[in-house]
């Protein structure tokens, strides 16, 4: 039973609002005046926001705390900035809570905090505590948040978490009754993969091609009949990349928070690994809708995305990938957001080589082949074709090759030198002192500096290009991937095999630059 002692004037504390991955900063203004009894919340707050007062008003009624007959005025400052969402509960009780002098002042001015409450008290999990966590170390405050979010703010390291099951838990810790104790960082702990590589029955070119695509983020396009395993291959992608650094784990979970995918206590070392349908609309791939929510590509961020029936897509969305894929991040502009996400993922595509996708196969080809499959390849823009650093033909699997026992290497081979190849790329940027993490990221006078190629391999980059009509950006892209390829063999240099094989996954699919 709480008793409230006489109101006070003005009390406040801090809590975000979110546009993008950016928290900004809005401070809670509480008001207890004299006047006919009302609970008013201003400062362009949305219906969720002004629901608070509903839920906060039953709570403590629960709490057995009772509202003086006054006028209650919260204010959310700045008030010409919208606010949207249920996170603003705990921030509105809070700064009530201090102004009825229930809890102390000086405690709820150091500190921010969000939550949504329940009718009876309990603190619900909500959206953004790993950016809320990192507004509240850079301005030097603690944070307040629901049991629930409190391993995945803790995370950051910038500051105390204090995360409570209810209010009367968090009303008695800020009273110094019970204290709580820091909220710890919360990792899940990804399952052991259940696929592997070695299932898959021949195609070694093609897990040549994916481990190269592995180790230097290149983007990868698989053409090939049904059935072929492309699917298969792609799956398995995320079996061979090495596993989240602590500073990618971050920035992957900051965007996954602010997605509300964070529900399992923690964040995950594991890459990211996307498959939307190719029905998916612009908003759902590249982000947007009514509040500028991160969309595919930035959901993969650090990971693999498989655009599966790549030819399917609607050509408008196609298109929109092209900055993405060049830049590594995404600007969602909307008539009230105007958000950018990052967006550095390892694009896997797949296709058929025609609509019936038995263009290869002479008694089983549709009336119009060849024909058809250069209409259903041009689907895919050359601009759009230029940005894949691999193209690779999957040719069909024969029957016999089915019934072998499973005898290539492993998921965990492979991704040994995957591993090995990324370490050498990291280690050489860090020399460099730049702030790119994969050969996929050098570009321009960095991409000469790094490749270390040798005259043999210049003059046979220097007639690829001329023979096959390679574009500037296409030049580079084969140099990359010779890199890369380089980087698996742990040469220093880049060598005449390595452009070769290079510029093999370049032609590969007969579109040219």
């Amino acid at each position: 039973m709480f008793d409230a002692p006489n109101p006070s004037s003005l009390a406040t504390i801090h809590t975000v609002s979110f546009e993008g991955l950016e928290a900004r900063r809005v401070e809670v203004q509480c008001a207890v005046t004299a006047g006919t009894p009302q609970f008013n919340i201003v400062g362009l707050p949305d219906k969720a926001v002004t629901e608070a007062k509903e839920r906060v008003r039953t709570a403590l009624t629960h709490m057995a705390i009772a509202l003086p007959a006054r006028r209650i005025t919260i204010n959310l400052c700045p008030a010409d900035h919208p606010k949207e969402g249920a996170h603003y509960d705990l921030p509105i009780a809070l700064a009530l809570l201090a102004a009825l002098g229930v809890i102390p002042k000086d405690r709820s001015e150091e500190a921010l905090a969000l939550g949504e409450l329940s009718l009876d008290g309990r603190l619900l999990p909500v959206l953004g505590s790993l950016p809320a966590a990192l507004a509240a170390g850079e301005d030097g405050r603690v944070l307040l948040c629901p049991a629930a979010c409190g391993a995945e703010a803790a995370w950051v390291g910038a500051t105390a978490v204090f995360a409570a099951r209810d209010l009367a838990q968090m009303i008695a810790h800020l009273n110094d009754k019970r204290p709580l104790l820091p909220a710890e960082p919360g990792e899940v702990r990804g399952g052991d993969h259940t696929t592997c590589f070695s299932e898959v029955r021949g195609q070694e070119r093609a897990k040549r091609a994916l481990e190269i695509a592995a180790a230097g983020r290149h983007h990868v396009l698989m053409i090939g009949p049904p059935g072929s395993g492309k699917s298969m291959l792609a799956s398995r992608m995320s079996t061979i990349l090495p596993q989240l650094s602590a500073s990618e784990a971050l920035e992957t979970s900051m965007i996954h928070s602010i997605a509300g995918l964070l529900d399992e206590g923690g964040i995950s070392r594991d890459r990211p690994f996307r498959a939307p349908h190719h029905t998916a609309s612009m908003a759902a791939l590249v982000g947007g809708g009514r509040h500028a929510k991160p969309g595919e590509i930035s959901l993969a961020h650090n990971g693999v995305l498989f655009l599966d029936e790549f030819p399917e897509y609607p050509r408008p969305v196609l298109e929109t990938l092209r900055q993405p894929i060049e830049t590594g991040d995404v600007h969602v502009a909307r008539a009230n957001a105007h958000v950018s996400y990052p967006c550095r993922f390892l694009l896997v595509a797949a296709a058929n080589p025609c609509r019936c996708g038995q263009l290869y196969d002479a008694n089983a080809a549709c009336s119009r082949a060849p024909i058809c499959g250069s209409d259903y390849l041009g689907r895919i823009s050359g601009p759009l074709m230029d940005r894949f650093d691999i193209r690779l033909e999957v040719p069909a699997v024969a029957f016999s090759d089915l019934d072998l026992p499973p005898a290539g290497e492993t998921s965990a081979i492979i991704a040994a030198r995957v591993a090995a190849a990324r370490m050498r790329q990291t280690a050489r940027f860090e020399r460099l002192g730049v702030e790119a993490r994969v050969n996929a990221d050098a570009t321009g006078k960095l991409l000469e500096e790094i490749a270390q190629i040798t005259p043999a391999a210049r003059a046979v980059m220097t007639r690829a290009a001329e023979r096959f009509g390679l574009s500037a950006r296409g030049y580079h892209r084969v140099l990359r991937l010779g890199r890369t390829i380089a980087d698996l063999a742990a040469s220093d240099k880049t060598e005449e095999a390595h452009i070769l094989e290079a510029v093999s996954y370049r032609i590969s699919t007969g579109r040219e630059d």
